[in-house]
């Protein structure tokens, strides 16, 4: 429903204000067969999935605000519902459905989520990963970690700064299963699955557009590592107004603005561009490794920060968004990190280490590329489910002092179990499962009395 309300009021802005090159991609591939900027030109100037994601939207029923709203709503009730069932899972049903509530209330999602970003594919995605690593980490089971490794796959065709996560999930799963139960086998189906899923749009790169590569724009990772980047950060800039190199010709991106704005096509190499401003990047890094360490430091405050990232060139800037960047967002996760913590030491060990992983992996990659909040946001659902465990121990802790003082004479239908009570009245199979076929006795967690 929030989002509904955002997709009313925002209606003139989904489909006409920063918009994502996969909805150009998109267009121009049901214009004409070219999946790119410009007709009979093939590119992968971006990751393609955003653009998979909307072509058969835009076939079936055109390219309108609507549409782009409710599928977007879609997705977005999609990842809550992966999101409960992780806390389900990792606790109990009312857990669960609290950390649903917090990862699909968070203040910025509800904005973010309904304008045509790819960031919204990103949380579902990461959802469905995590719920399938658990799930595979508990059976051992060949085809959930096919399915894992697919997901994963996938994952990586919409956000190519997740290229090494199927090695560390991959890692987890060795961790949780061990080579005694086959764990190296599951570890390396989940790897070779995701390269599967991924080979086709490598191969389809190196034959209608010259190089194998996820990506071509290796602009992007020298716009995150020049000597520019830090001061245009700190002048509270984005990436994108880092200085380009006088004379370099147009990218793929800015010949296809062009001739959608003249008709005029200008011929791009986009492989010579890429492995141009890949090596100016990979140069910067070796011979400049202070300044890089002074930018990953940047780019970790700037992915953790809890208020949204204030560039000169936001959307809404001036208006009451920037209320919300600078005191609801904050509110929200500052609280939101505060029951993270502390649920940490709450639930179970294998979701402790998973989530710290995970979150671990995401701080890397920001400090290797950039850092922001859209970033970080598609990952918060796993502060959610901590902070859900850490809120359900406290609401147990205060129903149980109001029993031992005579405010109420029983904890009744209010008084949540705790967290070991809800696991202890589990359905059998599933405290079996808890600590993986291995036989592993799941770690009871005595704190949350």
């Amino acid at each position: 429903m929030p989002r509904l309300a955002v997709v009313l009021y925002a209606r003139g802005d989904i489909t006409a204000a920063f918009v994502d090159k996969g909805d150009t991609f998109a267009r121009t591939f049901l214009a004409t067969g070219t999946y790119g900027f410009i007709p009979g030109r093939p590119s992968a100037y971006t990751q393609p999935l955003y653009g998979f994601f909307l072509i058969p939207f835009y076939w079936i029923f055109g390219r309108h605000w609507e549409v782009v709203g409710s599928a977007h709503i879609v997705v977005a009730v999609a990842t809550a519902w992966l999101v409960y069932e992780i806390g389900r899972r990792v606790a109990s049903e009312r857990i669960g459905i609290v950390a649903a509530l917090l990862a699909t209330l968070h203040p910025y999602l509800v904005w973010h989520d309904v304008h045509m970003n790819r960031e919204v594919l990103d949380q579902l995605l990461a959802a469905a990963i995590v719920l399938l690593t658990l799930v595979a980490a508990e059976r051992g089971s060949w085809w959930v970690a096919a399915a894992l490794g697919g997901t994963l796959g996938v994952a990586i065709l919409g956000n190519v700064r997740l290229v090494a996560l199927p090695l560390v999930i991959a890692a987890y799963v060795l961790w949780r299963r061990g080579l005694a139960t086959h764990g190296a086998v599951v570890a390396l189906v989940v790897v070779a699955s995701a390269v599967v899923v991924v080979a086709p749009w490598v191969v389809r790169n190196d034959i209608t557009v010259g190089c194998a590569a996820l990506t071509t724009d290796g602009r992007a990772l020298w716009k995150a590592n020049n000597s520019n980047t830090l001061a245009t950060l700190r002048a509270g800039k984005w990436i994108d107004d880092v200085p380009g190199i006088p004379g370099a010709p147009l990218t793929p991106q800015d010949a296809g603005d062009l001739y959608q704005r003249t008709g005029r096509v200008v011929a791009t190499n986009e492989c010579a561009q890429m492995h141009y401003y890949r090596r100016l990047a990979v140069d910067f890094v070796t011979d400049h490794p202070g300044e890089k360490a002074q930018l990953a430091v940047q780019a970790a405050g700037m992915l953790w920060q809890p208020s949204v990232t204030k560039t000169e060139g936001r959307p809404g800037k001036g208006t009451w968004l920037d209320l919300g960047r600078a005191w609801v967002e904050p509110a929200f996760m500052l609280l939101l990190y505060g029951f993270a913590i502390a649920g940490l030491f709450l639930v179970p060990r294998r979701f402790a280490v998973l989530a710290l992983m995970l979150l671990a992996y995401d701080t890397a990659a920001a400090m290797l590329f950039a850092g922001e909040t859209r970033y970080r946001a598609p990952w918060d659902f796993l502060t959610a489910v901590l902070a859900a465990a850490a809120l359900a121990a406290l609401w147990n802790r205060r129903r149980r002092h109001a029993v031992e003082v005579g405010a109420v004479d029983d904890l009744g239908p209010i008084g949540a179990p705790s967290l070991d009570e809800e696991l202890d009245g589990a359905p059998a199979t599933r405290r079996a499962h808890a600590g993986g076929e291995s036989g592993v006795p799941r770690e009871r967690d005595q704190r949350l009395g």
